[in-house]
């Protein structure tokens, strides 16, 4: 889908303004020369058909700098489909122009390629050239070809270094799902594993530079060369746990908050393999979609950030308030959610694959009758995720799996058609993914925590405090969940292990462990 320009008159007036200025602004130049090189943030693909994707880059020779080092001049930049690494079958290539207003970034929109099959692909700009990227085809509309894939969220570059992705980079997948928390917001700090830039990010630069900062991590390139992602956001891609236009601690009005989203969604766009948007304004940037693969599975690619209700009862873990029980309170907004429902009922995908940031189990942290839950989640909308579980039960039921991020942690939970009466039957599951690095080395979990935890919340069949991503294996009739997890990363080297595997059967109800 090509960009209609003409939604982004109000974006692009600004740089219309200065050509009129200084007409050397939109002069583009097809041989640049890099002293640096000008593909140091690597390249990627995502949101595959089966006749193309995205391929994605970025010309940045000097990444820190307000332009990348770019100095202010359009250039072309060549791209190349090939069916062997060699490149001596292109099958497509094409001229794309890489400009100042949308960052050097350059989103490829892939078509005619074949069904079902790995194609490799490369940029050039003068004399310089990518490094190579695989993207794969997804099979026909019709066809039920098995599944592999990973999910991975929340890499807070400080915390941890991204050594899961050095050996999912070593996975035979077919794509990777990434739940959120792709950068985090906040200002350096010198105790850290490593350091941020700058203080915390509010503009357009500042989002562009630490974007920068995490696409340099060279375990994250090689994860994103090796297949296609599809990717959404949580709440650090903008700010710790926004919920619309409300900031954390509301320290920023309506206003102020409408600009900071609108930086930091475009800087998002700007370093993302996802097709161009049909925006108004970059504050109101879409990213629900979906992705099939084939009629194996149908990705449900949620938002549930920019179109939800404020947290209830101050944010944080609290108890119960009657502001959470409201039922008009969601996460979703009403129009997404309707999407969601509707599609929910026509598709015909043997699986439905929600592609979602906060847990949606409900998790009682407290012992005895009180109630104390996380307001950021599912479980402080709890209206809201029973109508979902009880549409779940009418229309999908036992064929739908949450995918999920955000937590730190890994759970796997039987979800209910209604948690608000626990004789309710089991409709769903979810996996819940813990991070790549955010929250450190982790730890181990003593038997009695996990008993605990498991009496004052029944639907919880595991949970575990380490990094890491998880891999699924997915078939006509079974989804087998493998947690792969490393003991450390605030050192290089950790080992990657399976700590847990689990198996669900289509149509029928629960998790069973492997």
């Amino acid at each position: 889908t090509g960009m209609d320009r003409r939604l982004f008159v109000s974006d692009l007036a600004r740089y219309a303004a200065l050509c009129a200025v200084v007409p050397n602004v939109w002069r583009v130049t097809s041989r640049p020369r890099f002293a640096d090189d000008p593909f140091a943030l690597g390249v990627a693909s995502g949101d595959p058909t089966p006749t193309g994707g995205v391929l994605w880059t970025r010309l940045a020779p000097r990444p820190f700098e307000p332009d990348g080092g770019m100095e202010g001049t359009r250039v072309t930049v060549d791209w190349e489909v090939a069916d062997d690494d060699g490149f001596t079958k292109v099958v497509q290539k094409g001229r794309a122009t890489a400009a100042p207003e949308l960052s050097f970034s350059v989103h490829i929109d892939v078509t005619g390629l074949l069904p079902d099959r790995w194609y490799f692909y490369r940029f050039r700009s003068g004399d310089a050239v990518s490094q190579v990227g695989r993207l794969r085809t997804t099979p026909t509309d019709g066809a039920v070809t098995p599944l592999a894939f990973a999910f991975a969220s929340c890499q807070n570059w400080e915390q941890g270094l991204f050594t899961a992705y050095e050996h999912m980079a070593n996975e035979e997948l077919d794509l990777v799902a990434h739940l959120g928390d792709y950068i985090y917001e906040y200002a350096g700090n010198p105790r850290g594993v490593r350091m941020h830039h700058g203080l915390e990010i509010r503009t357009l630069d500042d989002y562009r530079r630490r974007y920068a900062q995490y696409k340099s991590d060279p375990l994250l390139q090689a994860a994103h060369r090796r297949c296609p992602w599809v990717v959404t956001w949580d709440d650090h891609e903008v700010d710790n746990n926004y919920a619309g236009l409300a900031g954390e601690n509301n320290m920023e009005s309506t206003e102020q908050m409408r600009a900071r989203r609108a930086a930091a969604y475009q800087a998002w766009w700007e370093h993302q393999p996802v097709r161009v948007p049909r925006v108004q304004s970059w504050a109101d940037l879409s990213i629900t979609r979906t992705i099939n693969w084939g009629a194996l599975a149908r990705f449900w690619v949620l938002d549930t950030r920019q179109y939800r209700d404020d947290q209830a009862c101050g944010d944080g873990t609290k108890p119960f308030c009657d502001e959470a029980r409201d039922p008009r309170r969601g996460l979703l907004g009403a129009a997404q959610e309707s999407w969601l429902l509707d599609g929910l009922g026509r598709s015909r995908s043997r699986w439905q694959v929600l592609a979602q940031q906060v847990m949606m189990g409900p998790y009682d942290a407290a012992e005895g009758d009180e109630v104390r839950t996380s307001m950021d989640q599912w479980s402080g909308y709890p209206a809201a995720r029973d109508r979902l579980l009880g549409e779940i039960a009418k229309r999908a039921p036992n064929r739908t799996v949450a995918i999920t991020g955000d937590i730190h942690s890994n759970w796997v939970n039987e979800l209910r058609s209604d948690f608000s009466r626990p004789d309710r039957p089991v409709v769903a599951a979810e996996f819940v993914g813990t991070s790549i690095a955010s929250g450190g080395n982790g730890g181990p979990v003593p038997p009695a925590r996990l008993a605990d935890m498991k009496r004052e919340n029944p639907h919880l069949k595991w949970f575990e405090n380490r990094r890491g991503y998880v891999t699924c294996t997915v078939n006509s009739d079974t989804w087998r969940a493998d947690y792969r997890s490393v003991p450390f990363v605030d050192k290089p080297g950790a080992p990657i292990a399976t700590a847990s595997s689990w198996r669900l059967e289509h149509g029928r109800a629960g998790i069973t462990a492997l």
